[in-house]
């Protein structure tokens, strides 16, 4: 299969364009949409570029998905989408089951999390624990641009509303992409890197942090198993039960903050269905329950690093 490297922006862009070429009622509506698409902002048909106003744009194109179109509705940053927040939360995830499923909501919320990336307190933002916990939609979170590629694909051919987050970390990271056809099913965890010792569940940009601390770990004698959930809604429960069922040792890495983020969900889960696998308690590394600091050095006291997570591992191993 013939393949090259590009960035993770430039894949999430291919999968849009390919998408609007293979199906016509595919269009792309938002803030600088043409950032969405990896391009020069220029005019291309289907591509609506709109004034800043959320909740107008976000209304139109969930009256557009009601009636046949599939729109990709693009927020340059995640937490653009408070201005919204009623046609984001409590008509697009609720309107399907509200009609019986009659109005089908084929529509991708597409956006980045921002934690991490020096934006200060009322941008970095974490969103996926929120809108997990508003049945209606599914969540992807890619960590490298062949998932981001596939997933992009999948979000926009299915018939549920779906955010994808992006992260503006990973914008510019490089990876191996096919140039043949492919899609990534939601619901399907990968593993990133098999081991034996410890599970570490990595969402999103701390998959990266999550692989660099594996291979720290593995000069010290540990073998760490880094899974990469790709969807947290839906989950891929099976493929951490397997792992954590081989390991015994959980650590669960998540840039949102501690409280009631994606980590603590994972973890009761386990708690609740594979408890008796479990040789240690689960780890969560997550961001302090605190507002972003504006200074860096105090923003990386409060985030996820390398450091944390290996502390975490060490620590559920009892090293």
């Amino acid at each position: 299969m013939s393949t090259r490297e590009i960035t993770f922006g430039r894949a999430i862009g291919e999968a849009i364009q390919e998408e609007m070429a293979r199906d016509e009622n595919v269009i792309v509506i938002g803030e600088d949409c043409w950032r969405a698409l990896g391009e020069d902002p220029k005019p291309r048909p289907r591509v609506f570029n709109t004034p800043v106003s959320e909740a107008g744009f976000t209304g139109l194109a969930t009256g557009a998905a009601m009636m046949g179109l599939r729109p990709v509705v693009y927020f340059s940053f995640g937490f653009f989408m408070f201005s919204g927040f009623d046609q984001v939360v409590n008509q697009i995830p609720k309107l399907r089951y509200l009609s019986g499923g009659q109005a089908k909501l084929p529509m991708v919320l597409y956006t980045s999390n921002i934690t991490g990336t020096r934006f200060a307190a009322q941008h970095a933002w974490s969103l996926h624990p929120m809108f997990a916990n508003i049945p209606g939609f599914k969540i992807a979170l890619p960590s490298t641009p062949y998932d981001a590629k596939g997933l992009m694909k999948t979000a926009i051919r299915i018939d549920d509303p779906v955010l994808f987050l992006s992260h503006l970390l990973l914008e510019g990271t490089r990876g191996v992409v096919p140039e043949a056809e492919y899609t990534i099913d939601f619901g399907k965890a990968d593993i990133k890197r098999p081991g034996k010792d410890v599970t570490v569940v990595a969402i999103s940009s701390m998959v990266d942090r999550a692989m660099r601390a594996a291979r720290r770990l593995e000069r010290q004698g540990i073998d760490t198993e880094v899974l990469d959930p790709r969807t947290v809604v839906p989950l891929d429960k099976e493929a951490i039960f397997r792992s954590v069922e081989k390991t015994g040792h959980l650590v669960i890495v998540d840039d949102a903050h501690k409280t009631c983020s994606f980590a603590s969900e994972i973890s009761a889960t386990v708690a609740e269905e594979k408890f008796d696998c479990l040789k240690a308690p689960v780890r969560r590394v997550a961001v302090a329950d605190v507002p972003i600091p504006f200074s860096p050095v105090l923003e990386d006291e409060v985030v996820p690093t390398e450091r944390k997570i290996i502390d975490a591992v060490k620590s559920v191993l009892n090293r």
